[in-house]
C-alpha cells in the first residue's frame, strides 16, 4: 500500500490543495469539485436517513406487525448500525475516495470482491431512490387531494391501491427529473438544496415530536405492550416490524461517496457519519413516542392506514398539521436527492476504473459543472424505471422497500466482514493524522470486538429483511415471485454481476487494479495496491 505523505502539524495547518495531493496518493486526480463543507457533509448522510420521509411513509407497517411494541426495534436497529457506522468512521478517514463502499471493499478483500460489493450497493441505491421518491404519495394528497392525479381528487391515495400506486409514479417521476437536474447542474446546488432542505427537516422533526408528546392521548408505558399487533407468534410480528427501522437508518455512509468533493475529508467524513446517523436515532425514537402517545386509537385501524400523517392532522387540525406535513416533503425532496446523488458517486468510482459498461461515459465528469453527469442521469433513470414497476402492480411498494435496503445490508457486509477479517490478520487499520494534523479516527482496542459485533448482526438483519414474508413481498397473498422476490432479485443481480465482472476482467486482462485507469483521464499518481 502507498503510504500518504507527511501531514500537516497542529501548528501547522493543512494548506488549501492539500486535499486533491493526498487523493493523488491513491491514484486519482482532483476531477470533482471540492465544494462540500462540513454541514453540506452531514446533511448528505442525515437526508439519505431522513427520518421524516422514511417514519412518515413506513409508520404504518411497522404498527401493523408489532403494535406499539415494535417501538422497541428503533433502539435495537440503532445500536446495530451504529456498530456499523463506526467501522466505516475509521475508513472514511483512511481512504477518502468517492464509491466509498466498492473503494473500502476492493482494498480490504481485492478488486473481484469490492466489485460485488459495489454492484449490490448500485443496484441497492438505485432501488432507494425509487422507493424514496415513492413517498412523496404519503404526504402530498394529505397537504391537498389536488395532488392526487390519477383517477381525482376523490380516489384511494394509499401507495398500496391501484390509484395510489399509479399516482406514486407520477409524483415520483416528476420528483425523479428535479433531482436530476441538480445532480447534473453540480455538488455546489445540491450542497445547498440538501442543506436547506435538512435544516427544514430538523425543524419539522423538532416540532413534530414536541406537538405529539405535548398532545398525548396515553402516556410513554404503551410502549410496553403490544397494542395493536397483528395475529400470531409476537417474536415472528416484532421481528417484521423492525423493517421499518432497517429500512430508515441506512445511507449514513454517503458522506463517505462524496469525499473528494468534501473539504479536509479525513478530518470531516468520519464525524459526519456518526452525527448524521445519532440525531436521526434521536429524532426517529421521538417522533415513534410522540406518534404512539398521541394517536387518536391504537385500535381502529387509523395509524396503519394513515401513519403518522393522520396523527398530526387529527391531533393539530388541518392547518397547523398540513404546514408540518410540508416539511415532510422537503425531507423526500432531499433524500431522494441525497440517495441519487451517492449512487451516481458510487457508479461514477466504479466507472472510471473501466469496470461497468460505458465507462468512458459514466466516468467522466463535466468540466463546466464538475459533476459526473452520465452517472447521475442513468441512476435517476434506472429508477424511473423501478417506479415504472409499480404502476400495475401496487403490491410491489412493500417489497421494493424491503428489497432496497436488503442490498444495502448485504453491500454493507461486503465491507465489515473484510475488515474485521484484516483486524484479525493484521491488528488493526494503520494510524496517521487528519488534515488538521490531529490523530485518524479509530477504535482502537475495542476495533475487533464493535467489528464482529457489527457482522453478527448485519448477518441476522439481512436475513430478516429477504425472508419471503407473504405479508411483507406479497399482499395480493397469491404471487409467488413476489413472496420471493428479494431472494430472486439478489441471486439475479449477483448473476448478472457476474457476466458483467467477467467481460470486465477480460477487457482488462486480469483483475482491476485501483488507479491505475482512470476513465477519460491520464495516470497521474502511483497505484494503490489492495491491503
Amino acid at each position: 500500500m502507498t503510504v500518504p505523505p507527511p501531514r500537516a502539524t497542529r501548528e501547522q495547518p493543512a494548506p488549501a490543495g492539500a486535499a486533491a495531493t493526498d487523493l493523488r496518493t491513491f491514484g486519482y486526480g482532483q476531477r470533482l469539485r471540492r465544494d462540500v463543507g462540513p454541514f453540506a457533509s452531514f446533511a448528505a448522510g442525515f437526508s439519505f436517513v431522513s427520518i421524516l420521509t422514511t417514519v412518515f411513509q413506513l409508520f404504518g407497517l411497522g404498527f401493523s406487525f408489532g403494535g406499539a411494541g415494535f417501538f422497541w426495534t428503533w433502539p435495537t436497529v440503532f445500536a446495530g448500525q451504529l456498530l456499523v457506522a463506526l467501522c466505516f468512521a475509521e475508513l472514511a478517514a483512511r481512504y477518502p475516495i468517492s464509491g466509498a463502499i466498492f473503494q473500502w471493499s476492493s482494498r480490504l478483500a481485492g478488486t473481484d470482491f469490492g466489485w460485488f460489493t459495489g454492484w449490490v450497493m448500485v443496484v441497492g441505491q438505485v432501488l432507494t431512490v425509487a422507493t424514496a421518491a415513492i413517498a412523496l404519495q404519503a404526504v402530498l394528497p394529505s397537504i391537498w387531494s389536488g395532488f392526487q392525479l390519477v383517477g381525482g381528487p376523490g380516489a384511494d391515495s394509499a401507495p398500496t391501491s391501484a390509484t395510489g400506486a399509479q399516482n406514486a409514479v407520477v409524483l415520483g417521476i416528476a420528483l425523479l427529473v428535479v433531482t436530476t437536474t441538480i445532480n447534473v447542474v453540480g455538488v455546489r446546488l445540491m450542497a445547498v438544496v440538501t442543506s436547506i432542505g435538512v435544516a427544514i427537516e430538523i425543524a419539522g422533526v423538532v416540532a413534530a415530536a414536541a406537538a405529539l408528546l405535548l398532545l398525548a392521548e396515553r402516556g410513554p408505558a404503551v410502549v410496553v405492550t403490544t397494542t395493536g399487533a397483528g395475529e400470531g407468534d409476537y417474536t415472528y410480528l416484532w421481528l417484521a416490524s423492525s423493517l421499518m427501522a432497517a429500512y430508515v437508518m441506512v445511507g449514513f455512509d454517503s458522506a463517505g461517496e462524496l469525499a473528494e468533493e468534501t473539504r479536509d475529508p479525513r478530518a470531516t467524513t468520519p464525524r459526519t457519519i456518526l452525527r448524521a446517523l445519532v440525531l436521526s436515532g434521536v429524532g426517529g425514537m421521538l417522533l415513534l413516542l410522540g406518534g404512539l402517545v398521541a394517536a387518536p386509537s391504537l385500535t381502529d385501524g387509523s395509524l396503519v392506514e394513515q401513519g403518522l400523517a393522520g396523527v398530526l392532522l387529527s391531533r393539530l387540525g388541518d392547518v397547523p398539521g398540513r404546514i408540518l406535513l410540508v416539511s415532510v416533503v422537503a425531507a423526500v425532496v432531499v433524500c431522494t436527492l441525497a440517495v441519487q446523488t451517492a449512487g451516481s458517486r458510487m457508479l461514477y468510482s466504479m466507472a472510471r476504473e473501466r469496470s461497468v459498461p460505458f465507462s468512458s461515459v459514466l466516468g467522466r465528469v463535466s468540466p463546466r459543472t464538475g459533476s459526473p453527469v452520465g452517472a447521475s442521469v442513468v441512476v435517476g433513470v434506472g429508477a424511473a424505471l423501478a417506479l415504472a414497476v409499480n404502476w400495475g402492480q401496487s403490491a410491489v411498494f412493500t417489497a421494493l422497500a424491503s428489497l432496497c435496503i436488503a442490498m444495502i445490508y448485504l453491500a454493507y457486509l461486503g465491507v465489515t466482514v473484510p475488515l474485521l477479517v484484516h483486524r484479525l490478520r493484521r491488528g488493526g487499520l494503520a494510524g496517521g493524522v487528519d488534515e488538521n494534523g490531529r490523530p485518524l479516527f479509530s477504535l482502537g482496542r475495542w476495533g475487533v470486538l464493535v467489528n464482529a459485533v457489527a457482522v453478527v448482526y448485519q448477518v441476522l438483519m439481512v436475513v430478516n429483511l429477504a425472508w419471503p414474508r407473504a405479508a411483507v413481498y406479497d399482499l395480493t397473498g397469491g404471487t409467488w415471485w413476489l413472496r420471493f422476490s428479494a431472494l430472486l432479485f439478489i441471486a439475479g443481480t449477483l448473476a448478472v454481476g457476474a457476466v458483467v465482472h467477467l467481460r470486465t476482467r477480460a477487457r482488462h486482462g486480469g483483475p482491476i487494479v485501483l488507479g491505475a485507469q482512470p476513465a477519460g483521464a491520464s495516470r497521474t499518481a502511483p497505484v494503490e495496491e489492495p491491503a
